[in-house]
């Protein structure tokens, strides 16, 4: 400042010097004390130059920053001076450091961070771009270019698999926020990768080329660190699996916005073919920018694999971490067995299905519920869980029930078909044995499936909807899978009158599959399998089988089947023509059949006993003790072939004026027996065929068990030996009802 302006600067008087003085004690002690930088020395010369006053306002913000820095000097100064050479040290080091970052030619760190990729990935990895990197910054940023990841080594062994690499991507940027980093915490504002080709490939064992871990964890779901903002410019994608049977290529982008064409922002879509069908693939969604982990990122799904339909809308609960799923989805096929080449998980053969459920993923853990739909001509619902094991194994478990079971569509588990059902008895003069189309179903059980997961699954029919023969009310079934052993354990099916329980074991652990089953048969009453007016017999019956075979099928492992199989009857009433005409008695018999002749007799016993070697049922005894008529016979089923033939003699009790001694013959095969008489050249002309042809069905079926002799069979002895080859019996009373006076003639 001039003389000329302190010459033109008014005096102060001593009042205005004392307010001066307090305005400045009062902005000291606002300071805290804060020290001051020190004043320079008066000159002798300078003139006594007095202070300008200010307003009392907050000091100017480069005064505070040099308030700031003299205070910090301060401080300085007082630091004991080793301190103060270290700190000197250590700043001019950072510096220089920061310096190098900013010149550094990180292509020399390529070797070394392709080594630390290929420790992390379990496969080699190549860099053959560049590296760039921008350290000073708040989100440092890295770019790597010519980026190359081979395939794991046991994929170079298996000559299946694709050759090259398992990636490569033109360029990839990743943007990291610095400050989580020093908490180990990676988030990063921005991810882009351009140009990717990879290619997938899974091997008939199920070992994957995307699974990076060890071996020791491949269930583990993919999860990224949260990413602000994903770009994917122009990738492909290449996908075999041996497996699956699977082939597909496809395209993926990820764009800020939608394209012009009004694509969607996420796009994955592929085609090829899945177990030799069609497969297409579509996926698609929202733009990856601005993505919370906090808020779910919505995707939708359709996916169609020849006769198998999927569609879902579902989220991804914390984007990028795909362990955390859930969504709507709907199937549709024509069986849920060939699910298994899109879930891996072995289900059973079933009629077409239409079927929606809610699935969630928690980690290793699928929670599918809300199941409703139809299978076949049945309803179901109810709910599954899906737990995925360190090494990748499915474990199943669950509930499920039907309101109505149609029982042809259970019949489909074992592979039965329309073709497997049985065509009604036929009357024939010559019934031999014959081979035809199959009754027991053929179709093989693969094995791979069955070993490659666990389940425990429970399912219940409330009520079951099945042919007027055939009176079913209710179905129970335990289904376990323990490492290739398949268990049905219980199998209960209930009756009007009577149930069949018991279990059935398919090991296919070994080589050779084996196969168990033992059921029993209790309390059922065989009027409620005759749909004929009239009822012409009643009675309970009881049974007992129990075998084992080899086979990949329900036919191979009956056609060698060893075992025992044995039915009885304690008591029951026969309506008596009937059993006159099991003796061939060809007067009061038929008579009594065409005038329809109520009168019953009394069934003392019943039992059939086969013995099962090689797939072959030879009866040990069969016998078949009413009031009026002692039936006997033998005779066997081949299982192999599925050809039977029985020969059922019976001799009358009583004396009979007529009587023909024809013994009955049930011949044909499984899928359609045939029932005759072996009379004779002569009473074959003589019209007796004709005549037979006037005998229902029903009444030609029920000579299955036979008798033999005039005296009353020792039941009490029949029945003990009954149990003690384990059939579940004891002695039923005969059912209790009118029984009309008979017709004399």
């Amino acid at each position: 400042m001039s003389s000329d302006d302190l010459s033109r600067r008014p005096r102060q008087n001593d009042a205005d010097r004392a307010e001066t003085s307090e305005a400045i004690a009062g902005q000291a002690a606002a300071r805290q004390a804060e020290p001051l930088p020190e004043p320079a020395p008066e000159s002798e010369s300078q003139p006594d130059i007095q202070p300008e006053i200010q307003p009392e306002t907050q000091p100017a913000p480069h005064h505070r920053v040099a308030l700031a820095w003299a205070g910090l000097k301060g401080r300085w100064t007082k630091l004991p001076a080793p301190v103060r050479w270290a700190g000197g040290i250590l700043s001019v080091l950072l510096v220089i450091i920061l310096i190098f970052l900013m010149i550094f030619d990180w292509d020399w760190f390529r070797p070394s961070l392709a080594r630390i990729m290929s420790d992390k990935l379990h496969r080699p990895v190549r860099i053959d771009g560049h590296l760039r990197v921008h350290l000073l910054s708040w989100t440092p940023t890295a770019t790597v270019t010519g980026l190359k990841v081979g395939q794991p080594g046991w994929q170079a062994a298996d000559k299946a698999a694709p050759t090259g690499n398992m990636a490569e991507i033109d360029g990839i940027t990743v943007k990291a926020e610095l400050l989580p980093l020093f908490v180990f915490h990676v988030v990063l504002p921005r991810l882009e990768v351009d140009h990717p080709v990879v290619s997938l490939y899974q091997d008939k064992a199920g070992r994957a080329n995307w699974d990076f871990s060890d071996g020791t964890d491949t269930g583990k779901p993919a999860k990224l660190p949260p990413i602000k903002n994903f770009i994917i410019k122009d990738g492909h994608l290449a996908m075999t699996s041996v497996q699956r049977r699977l082939r597909m290529t496809a395209t993926v982008n990820a764009n800020e916005n939608a394209d012009a064409k009004g694509g969607q922002p996420f796009a994955l879509i592929g085609a090829g073919t899945l177990n030799g069908a069609k497969f297409d693939l579509k996926a698609t969604g929202g733009a990856l920018l601005n993505v919370r982990t906090s808020q779910p990122y919505p995707f939708d799904m359709h996916v169609q694999a020849g006769d198998t339909v999927i569609t879902a809308k579902g989220r991804v609960l914390h984007p990028f971490n795909l362990g955390q799923l859930d969504g709507a989805v709907t199937i549709k096929g024509r069986d849920l067995a060939d699910l298994y080449y899109l879930t891996g998980l072995t289900l059973p053969n079933t009629p077409a299905y239409s079927i929606a459920a809610d699935i969630a993923r928690d980690d290793r853990t699928y929670h599918v519920t809300r199941i409703n739909g139809r299978v076949g001509h049945s309803d179901l619902e109810g709910k599954l869980t899906v737990d995925i094991e360190k090494s990748g194994r499915p474990n199943l478990t669950g509930d499920l029930t039907s309101t109505r079971l149609d029982f042809k569509d259970l019949g489909s588990m074992f592979g039965a078909t329309a073709a497997n059902a049985p065509s009604r008895p036929k009357l024939t003069n010559s019934p031999e044995a014959t081979t035809g189309r199959r009754l027991l179903p053929d179709a093989s059980l693969d094995a791979e499936r069955i070993r490659g997961m666990d389940a425990r699954v429970r399912y219940r029919a409330q009520s079951v909807i099945a042919s007027p023969n055939m009176p079913l009310r209710a179905v129970s079934l335990g289904v376990k899978l323990d490492h290739g052993l398949l268990t049905l354990d219980p199998i209960d099916i209930s009756f009007p009158q009577g149930r069949l329980i018991g279990t059935a074991a398919i090991n296919a652990r070994s080589a050779v599959q084996t196969n168990a089953v033992d059921m029993r048969v209790t309390g059922l009453h065989v009027e409620n399998f005759i749909t004929q007016a009239g009822k012409p017999l009643e009675g309970v019956i009881d049974a007992r089988l129990k075998a084992a075979g080899a086979g990949d099928s329900v036919h191979k492992a009956a056609g060698s089947a060893d075992g025992r199989m044995v039915v009885v009857m304690p008591a029951g009433m026969i309506r008596q023509s009937f059993a006159e005409l099991m003796g061939i008695d060809a007067t009061k018999g038929l008579f009594m059949l065409l005038s329809k002749d109520p009168h019953q007799t009394p069934v003392r016993c019943a039992i059939a006993d086969f013995n099962i070697h090689n797939g072959v049922m030879q009866a040990q005894n069969i016998t078949f003790d009413t009031g009026v008529v002692l039936v006997n016979g033998s005779g066997q089923v081949n299982l192999n072939d599925e050809s039977m033939k029985f020969v059922f003699k019976g001799k009358p009790k009583k004396f009979r004026l007529v009587r023909i001694n024809a013994p009955i013959i049930i011949g044909g095969h499984l899928s359609a027996p045939t029932f005759g008489i072996n009379a004779g050249p002569a009473v074959v002309q003589g019209g007796l065929g004709a005549i037979l042809s006037t005998v229902s069905a029903p009444l030609l079926a029920l000579p299955f068990i036979n008798g033999g002799g005039q005296k009353d069979a020792d039941c009490g002895a029949l029945m003990g030996e009954a149990q003690a080859k384990g059939a579940p019996t004891a002695l039923h009373a005969a059912p209790a009802r009118p029984v009309p006076a008979p017709v004399r003639k």
